[in-house]
C-alpha cells in the first residue's frame, strides 16, 4: 500500500513567510518599494479619516507624499481614537488583506473590488492636491491591473504582497516617533492621556505581531 504524498507544496506549507520576507527585501529596493510604501500610507491615513467618521467627526482632506508619508487632516470627533488607529488600523488592513486573498481566489477579487472603492471614494471626496491624485492613481493602476491576471493563484500571492507589505511597515512605523521632537500619534496620544509615547510605540508594534502570528496559522488552501 503506497503512503499518500503531501497535498501542499513547499512554497504554499510556508507560504507567509516566504511573502513576508519577500516584502521586506522589496521594500528596500528604490523605486521598487514606493507603491508599497504608498499602500501603507494610505490605509494609515484613511484608518484615521475612518475613526474620525465612526466618531461623528468629519475628514477634510488626505494628502499622500513620494517618501512614503502622508497627512490626514480631520475635524470632530474623538481625538484619541483618531491618533490610535493610525498604525492600528494599519495593522487591521494588513491582516485583512493578507487573510481575505488567502481564504478563496474568488473572495481576493471581492476584496480587491472593496478597497477598489475605497480608493475612488477617496480620491472623490478627500483628495485635494494633484501629487496626492497622482500617486492614488498609481495605487488605483496596481489594484486594477491585478484584475488582468488570468491565473488567479498569481493574484492571490499580489495582494497577499501588498497586505503583508502594510503590515510590516505597520510594524516598523511606529518606532520612527521615537526621535525626541514630539510631534506625531504617538505625541498626540501621550499629551491625551499621559501616558509615554513609548508606551503607544510598544502597543502598536504588539498588535502588529499579534497580527504576524494570527497569519502564520493560516492554512494552505
Amino acid at each position: 500500500m503506497s503512503e499518500k504524498l503531501p497535498s501542499t507544496s513547499f512554497f504554499n506549507q510556508y507560504r507567509f513567510w516566504i511573502i513576508f520576507l519577500s516584502a521586506a527585501l522589496l521594500l528596500e529596493v528604490p523605486i521598487v518599494s514606493l507603491p508599497l510604501k504608498w499602500f501603507e500610507s494610505y490605509f494609515h491615513e484613511v484608518s484615521h479619516g475612518i475613526a474620525a467618521l465612526v466618531t461623528g467627526g468629519s475628514i477634510i482632506n488626505i494628502q499622500l507624499f513620494p517618501n512614503g508619508a502622508g497627512l490626514c487632516t480631520t475635524q470632530g470627533g474623538n481625538r484619541l481614537l483618531i491618533s490610535f488607529f493610525g498604525y492600528a488600523g494599519a495593522v487591521f488592513w494588513g491582516v485583512a488583506i493578507y487573510y481575505f486573498a488567502a481564504m478563496h481566489q474568488r473572495i481576493a477579487q471581492i476584496f480587491s473590488a472593496v478597497i477598489l472603492i475605497l480608493l475612488l471614494s477617496t480620491i472623490i471626496f478627500w483628495i485635494r492636491d494633484l501629487l496626492s491624485f497622482a500617486i492614488m492613481a498609481v495605487l488605483l493602476v496596481v489594484i486594477v491591473l491585478k484584475f488582468k491576471l488570468e491565473n488567479l493563484q498569481y493574484f492571490q500571492i499580489l495582494l497577499q504582497l501588498i497586505g503583508t507589505s502594510v503590515l510590516l511597515n505597520s510594524l516598523k512605523s511606529p518606532w520612527y516617533l521615537i526621535d525626541g521632537r514630539s510631534i506625531g500619534d504617538g505625541a498626540s496620544l501621550a499629551q491625551l492621556t499621559g501616558i509615554p509615547e513609548f508606551v503607544w510605540v510598544c502597543i502598536w508594534f504588539t498588535l502588529g505581531g499579534i497580527g504576524v502570528l494570527k497569519l502564520t496559522q493560516l492554512k494552505p488552501r
